[in-house]
């Protein structure tokens, strides 16, 4: 049998640096300090037919694996296997930028701030086949913080994986490339599989210097192409600038963030309940906040409540001090009966930093950055929802201590053909405690009419938002929920069909902003827009019809 030929490729991870392509640069700096000189890693000068970089390699030697000891728990056996785990790194200098190699565990000795957190997507959304998607794993910007993974085995385009560009955030994406010269296809292969996250592109690479470097200029004339290619524009929108805070960027963005702690009148800065606890939020009576000995009750919790507890810390301090804190929910008022664990403060808080044509959002405890087209992008959808007629009639909620949510309610709830639910919780076996609301008040035609008081920004809103999906979901797939609310409908309204209530339901977002703020596209902070057109896009996806209703001061 005549030996196996040797393939031209293998699989690799490539990585980009935010390093000059510049010969005094010491390649050493890129490296994770832990690794620089520690015992069994060997560093390594390179210039070799052309490549000219840095080599790191090693292993970590266990003299016996750490799963030994489960397996002589389980066997009664004396279980002695000894781990090794291997790294390689290779950093290569071109003419435009470093790049780093990476086999095995290479990757964590990356010094992961030097990271181009483009660089992945940059290189996918200009050579992907948008008939071969295989994997998009996206992050949705609304209150519930969900993350999709979306895949298939054939390959198809994104509207066949599902995926709306509305606040989707990025962080993987799979597929075949087109008309790329690499030395995988040149062998005569007819598709190339490339695997992409926001940093990295694992792609077959050529194993020998001339094919490696001919690779590299590949994969670099492709990402200095203008724009992405058609069909994958969406997914350019919004970029992530994770990565444990450490690149300069982020860096001035913390600063920002800090001082607006400290600044009563910051216009970038509101409240957005972090992902866990979003489905929690019609639920909740109590949310208490804490930082050492210091305990603080509320019933409703705004951004001023958090900010308290940081604001007076001198500057550069607040950030800090703020991931000190800790929020967490109750179904009662006495605070004895959790809904979430205690999270940390900066996860309850959104901010907007604007530089120039790009936004940049801090949420869910990370940055990102959003492109002027995607920002006018949802205006435009944004000022369409608003727009939608309306057939409920709200009365005006004048500023005043008196004049809470409880009054308005009652206040609405007078006008001829509307009826008060607000705190008419329905009790099932799967709501208990607290229950679940399914409106606030319901309109003279059956609309499930939500009222939430709320700042420019996701305070409040992102409550309603959460109530909204959550009580459309119960009532459409819940049947002792759905029984109960038409139970009581029926009640209230002997002579109207109940169940007409719920054929095609009618969702009103009734909104009063501080101040009397008028409701409009500019007024809303852009991370509540987000919500906003993801709940519509949820509600009417539930056969739900959507409303927004200003409430006026």
């Amino acid at each position: 049998m005549s030996p196996k030929k040797q393939a031209s490729t293998r699989k690799t991870s490539l990585y980009r640096l935010n390093a000059p392509a510049d010969p005094g640069l010491d390649l050493h700096t890129l490296v994770e300090e832990r690794y620089r000189g520690r015992e069994g890693f060997t560093t390594t000068p390179v210039d070799h037919a052309g490549v000219v970089g840095l080599l790191v390699t090693g292993s970590i030697a266990r003299d016996r694996a750490e799963w030994c000891d489960v397996l002589s728990e389980l066997t009664g056996a004396d279980v002695q296997v000894a781990g090794r785990t291997s790294s390689g790194l290779l950093l290569v200098r071109t003419e435009r930028a470093v790049y780093a190699v990476t086999y095995g565990m290479g990757h964590h000795m990356i010094d992961s701030a030097r990271l181009d957190l483009g660089f992945g997507l940059q290189f996918a959304l200009r050579c992907l086949d948008q008939d071969g998607i295989s994997l998009v794993r996206r992050h949705l910007m609304d209150a519930r913080g969900r993350t999709n993974e979306n895949s298939t085995t054939r390959g198809g385009n994104l509207r066949d994986l599902g995926t709306e560009w509305i606040g989707s955030i990025v962080s993987k994406i799979t597929g075949k490339a087109i008309d790329l010269p690499l030395t995988h296809t040149s062998a005569g292969r007819r598709s190339l599989g490339v695997s992409c996250t926001d940093s990295s592109i694992s792609l077959p690479l050529g194993r020998s210097p001339q094919q490696f470097l001919n690779d590299l200029r590949v994969i670099e004339d492709a990402c200095t192409q203008p724009a992405p290619l058609p069909g994958l524009e969406s997914l350019a929108k919004v970029r992530s600038l994770r990565r444990r805070g450490k690149t300069d960027l982020v860096r001035e963005l913390n600063e920002r963030l800090d001082q607006y702690l400290g600044d009563l009148d910051a216009p970038g800065l509101a409240l957005n309940f972090p992902g866990e606890c979003a489905s929690h939020a019609t639920e909740t009576r109590a949310i208490r906040i804490m930082r050492g000995s210091r305990v603080i009750d509320v019933g409703d919790l705004d951004i001023d409540d958090i900010r308290q507890f940081v604001r007076d810390r001198p500057d550069g301090c607040r950030l800090s001090t703020l991931k000190d804190v800790r929020v967490q929910l109750f179904a009662d008022e006495e605070c004895t009966e959790s809904l979430s664990p205690p999270i940390p403060g900066h996860r309850w808080i959104t901010a907007e930093v604007r530089s120039g044509a790009a936004h940049h959002f801090y949420w869910q405890g990370s940055w990102y950055e959003i492109g002027a087209e995607f920002v006018q992008a949802l205006r435009d959808d944004v000022t369409e929802l608003l727009g939608r007629p309306s057939g409920v009639v709200l009365p005006t909620w004048p500023a005043g201590k008196k004049t809470d949510e409880d009054w308005f309610n009652k206040e609405a709830a007078k006008q001829p053909g509307y009826d008060l639910f607000d705190k008419k919780n329905v009790h099932t076996g799967t709501f208990r405690g607290g229950g679940l609301e399914i409106c606030d008040v319901l309109g003279p035609e059956g609309q499930l009419i939500m009222v939430k008081k709320a700042d420019k920004g996701s305070s409040g809103l992102s409550h309603l938002f959460a109530q909204a999906r959550t009580a459309t979901e119960a009532l459409r797939y819940d049947a002792e929920v759905r029984e109960k609310f038409l139970a009581r409908v029926a009640e209230l309204r002997p002579n109207d069909p109940p169940e007409d209530t719920l054929a095609t339901p009618t969702v009103v977002l009734a909104i009063r902003l501080k101040y009397g703020v008028p409701l409009t596209a500019d007024s809303l902070f852009a991370f509540s827009q987000v919500s906003l057109l993801q709940t519509a896009l949820a509600l009417q996806g539930m056969g739900a019809k959507v409303e927004v209703v200003p409430i006026y001061a």
